[in-house]
């Protein structure tokens, strides 16, 4: 693969003080970056000293692993440490929190309980000062502690015990920062707190940088980087090694700078569809269509393909779309839902053994943690069902009659049949069969429930969901402690995984997607209404004014995940004003 200028990996192999490497989609900064990294451990380290290449995606952390294999020999590898940003702050809080006055053992409050316990409580709300003293509470008396508390809690450690930033730089005295652009305040707060004692370099897309809408992510930290780090700069420019022999890095450019050349891009596509028509054969149809492109361009097939689009709704229609019909089409679905994760910890707990003679006191605690789901919702529906199942909870606890509701009926009809039907100890197989009784039982809520397991697609979220559901059983021969497997399997997924199989079909949110790359995508773009009697499309983003720079960005980072092939997948209307002029 073409690398750097020699002149420019000269300059960052011989650089002593900070450096900012900057450079488009596929430029090589990775690459370079491994370099420099293999460098300074061939320099030598000392003692219990290694390299740490810090990203802020778990995605990241898995090419970058890859990168590594091809470029860092064995011997050398075990002084290279990939880690995520919350990682390293999760590794540090878990340490030394208790320097904070919080308990010594930690517990991570994972988004949707934390969406439970606040009833859906945004940013923008105005309860939410009064729940972020709540969280630090929890924090500091409980140990439980939210995701995007770890770098001010980081932070505020840093600050008050230096020893603790002493031993980082001493054990890491060289520090790469991928992604540099998308630092969030708090994270740059960290870095700035290990400046003076290790060498940073700084990796950085300016024009990548589509997550400004995140609170202290914004245009001005490329700027703080630059004044205070002062920085050697080395600029890799546009040069393309993620999809060599196509125009996809160009056509990227071109629609970042809203410039249209007229004519086609050599390895980029357009597939039109009827919005009326059957999605489910247009998607088949745009997953041929890529294949057989790939396929013409290189003699193979391609190893990964990836369906990306705007929002999380249109993820979940497409899962949908591709589960159903005669001949499902095998995918991953890459996800980030609190009510499906709520909605899975209750399957975990219909996993669980229940005494057949006791099966009354086991509704109550179904009910509870369906009241959690609802109330994770954070709208008014949702918080009034919640209610009513915590009080049908109560009522039944109590020994008071209910009349004849129809949940906690059909919930002590589920748990039945589950119980009559032993298990056999195969989590896919046995997680399934949850599903169906809930989606089979005639009743509309429950029912609703099983369709919030879908976004799991049989432990497509991580491996480790499954491999601790089948460690109970070959311990117990059942499913007893169901719940604490599974919200173990999702701290791990969270905090630890990273050798992510990108191998196959995927479908995500665009930004799910930074970070990672693919043979071929398909990008789909809908008609959605943005007033009465006018549409919109679906990629130029809300209250994006012409000429539409945030839309164009998060577009480009869409295309430029592909390495061999494009297509975007898109219906003849609305028109699409960042694709006007270019011929596809």
């Amino acid at each position: 693969m073409p690398g750097a200028p020699p002149q420019q990996e000269t300059d960052l192999l011989n650089a002593q003080g900070h450096v900012l490497v900057a450079g488009g989609p596929g430029s090589g900064k990775t690459t370079l970056a491994l370099k420099k990294a293999l460098h300074r451990i061939n320099a030598g380290l000392g003692r219990g000293q290694a390299v740490l290449f810090l990203s802020f995606s778990r995605a990241a952390v898995a090419r970058l692993m890859e990168a590594s294999a091809g470029t860092i020999p064995a011997a050398s590898r075990e002084q290279l440490v990939v880690q995520t940003f919350h990682s390293l702050c999760w590794n540090l809080l878990c340490c030394h929190a208790y320097l904070l006055g919080a308990p010594s053992r930690l517990q991570i409050l994972l988004p949707h309980d934390e969406k439970a316990l606040s009833s859906g409580i945004d940013r923008d709300d105005a309860e939410w000062p009064a729940w972020q003293q709540e969280r630090e509470s929890l924090f500091l008396h409980e140990g439980r502690i939210a995701f995007d508390l770890f770098a001010p809690m980081t932070l505020r450690l840093l600050r008050q015990a230096s020893i603790i930033r002493k031993l980082i730089t001493q054990h890491y005295p060289l520090i790469i920062v991928d992604e540099a652009q998308d630092t969030g305040e708090d994270a740059w707060q960290i870095i700035q707190e290990l400046r003076n004692d290790a060498q940073l370099i700084c990796l950085a897309d300016p024009e990548q940088q589509i997550f400004d809408h995140l609170p202290g992510v914004g245009p001005e930290r490329i700027a703080a980087i630059r004044r205070e780090l002062a920085p050697l700069e080395i600029d890799l420019g546009q040069q393309n090694n993620r999809s060599p022999g196509t125009e996809i890095a160009l056509f990227g450019n071109h629609l970042l700078a809203a410039q249209a050349r007229g004519a086609r891009y050599d390895g980029v596509s357009l597939l039109r569809y009827q919005p009326k028509g059957d999605i489910n054969l247009a998607f088949r149809k745009s997953l041929a269509v890529v294949y057989r492109k790939v396929r013409s361009r290189t003699g193979t097939r391609p190893d990964s393909c990836a369906i990306l689009t705007p929002t999380g709704r249109d993820v979940a229609w497409i899962s949908a779309a591709l589960s159903n019909g005669p001949k499902p089409v095998a995918h991953k679905v890459i996800f980030d839902e609190a009510r499906a994760l709520l909605a899975s910890r209750f399957a975990a707990y219909m996993l669980e053994p229940k005494n057949d003679q006791l099966i009354d006191s086991f509704v109550p605690e179904a009910l509870d943690l369906l009241a959690s789901m609802e109330q994770a919702a954070g709208s008014k529906t949702g918080r009034k069902t919640a209610d009513q199942y915590r009080a049908w909870a109560l009522a039944l606890r109590q020994g008071k009659p209910l009349g004849k509701p129809n949940v906690p009926k059909a919930l002590k009809a589920v748990i039945r049949s589950l119980n009559a039907a032993s298990f056999t100890g195969d989590p896919r197989s046995d997680w399934l069969r949850v599903k169906a009784s809930l989606r089979d039982c005639g009743n509309a809520a429950l029912a609703s429930v099983a369709s919030h397991l879908d976004y799991l697609v049989a432990f497509g979220r991580g491996r480790f969901l499954a491999a601790n559901l089948a460690g109970l059983w070959a311990e117990t021969g059942n499913y007893a402690g169901a719940r604490g497997a599974f919200d173990t399997a999702l701290t791990q997924d969270a905090i630890l995984e990273a050798s992510q199989d990108s191998s196959g079909l995927h479908v995500m949110t665009i930004h799910r997607s930074k970070g990672k790359q693919f043979d071929a995508v398909i990008v789909l773009r809908r008609g959605v209404p943005a007033g009465y009697k006018k549409w919109r499309s679906s990629f130029v983003w809300r209250d994006d004014q012409p000429p539409y720079m945030r839309s164009r960005k998060i577009l480009r980072v869409a295309i430029t995940r592909a390495r061999k092939h494009v297509l975007i997948l898109e219906p003849p209307f609305p028109a699409c004003p960042l694709l006007r002029g270019h011929a596809l």
